[in-house]
């Protein structure tokens, strides 16, 4: 119910807002820092500022089906323009792909859904995961196994995109640091792209 969403706003009114009063006063009369481009899935139990405990403006967030990089010029363009004004207007210096086990989009990818029918929006924006995917199923021979790794390999897709195609456009060489992550949800953990091993690992735990 949209009253509980309502509800909601009133308790952030109550508590963080007036914590954080100065802070959002702030932001609005200075504009936005934010510290990372952090490129998610619309899936509703991946929440970037709850997973990274980030506050207002330290995050420029872009959440799709499956937190798909797209190609500069593909269809959809509004992933590319939010890209081009992280990075070419803010001044992000990190970029950040998240994806997430059991993501519902990589699964529908996986198991074919739009391919036959590509004139649908949620089909064209799917068939834009296959390359991962095939990866993926050459990687595994149990569908479990292939969702995993295809959730990895879409996160990889999305870093490569970026490094080959929009940062060479946008930024100098080296300016800009890109990411990895993929979110576990039912351990709420972390996995993050360790280049040294081309291994998504354990993220460092409370310290």
């Amino acid at each position: 119910m949209v009253d509980e969403l309502l509800a909601g706003h009133a308790r952030f009114r109550r508590n963080l807002a007036i914590r954080e009063r100065e802070h959002l006063a702030r932001l609005a009369l200075e504009g936005q820092r934010p510290i990372a481009l952090f490129i998610g899935c619309s899936d509703s139990r991946v929440i970037p500022e709850l997973l990274t405990d980030a506050i207002p403006g330290q995050l420029f967030v872009v959440r799709n089906i499956a937190n798909r990089v797209p190609a500069p010029g593909e269809g959809d363009r509004s992933v590319g323009a939010a890209i081009e004004f992280a990075v070419g207007v803010l001044g992000v210096a990190d970029i950040i792909v998240c994806g997430h086990d059991g993501c519902g989009g990589v699964r529908a990818a996986l198991d074919g859904v739009g391919e036959p029918d590509r004139d649908s929006d949620l089909g064209s924006w799917l068939a834009g995961l296959r390359p991962a995917v095939d990866r993926a199923r050459a990687s595994s021979p149990d569908r479990a196994g292939q969702w995993v790794r295809a959730v990895e390999e879409n996160v990889l897709a999305g870093l490569d995109l970026l490094a080959e195609t929009w940062l060479p456009r946008l930024a100098a060489p080296g300016t800009v640091r890109l990411h990895g992550w993929v979110y576990d949800l039912a351990d709420a953990a972390l996995r993050v792209h360790d280049r040294a091993t081309g291994r998504f690992i354990a993220a460092a735990g409370p310290g």
